[in-house]
């Protein structure tokens, strides 16, 4: 078969249809550590009992927020992902990562318990 008869079923790639062609993508800038406001909680609700300790307000790049999840991950020891510009990590690390941010020059607050 040839690509010009091929079609695309289904990809992951925004730009494959050429629909965002007139799209202006504005990237995301760094902000200071600093400034930024961090949420450190546990969240039990909808896990089927099983902790997850979430980190929200990490304003940076997809490129950074992957690597510095990655970083964390290996500090604490645990599993972990990005899930709606959250950081998700498997237990209860609340304390271990507001320590871990707070090296790195942020300024995180403890929600809930």
């Amino acid at each position: 078969m040839s690509d010009r008869n091929a079609k695309l079923v289904y990809s992951t790639d925004r730009d494959v249809s050429g629909k965002d062609k007139g799209r202006i993508n504005m990237p995301q800038s760094d902000i200071k550590p600093e400034d930024q406001k961090i949420i450190v909680m546990l969240e039990r609700k909808g896990r089927r009992g099983k902790s997850v300790t979430v980190v929200q307000g990490l304003l940076m790049n997809q490129k950074r927020k992957a690597f510095f999840l990655k970083e964390l991950k290996a500090k604490i020891g645990t599993g972990g992902t990005i899930k709606k510009d959250c950081f998700e990590f498997q237990g209860d690390h609340c304390d271990r990562l507001l320590a871990e941010l707070k090296k790195k020059g942020f300024k995180p607050r403890r929600s809930g318990g």
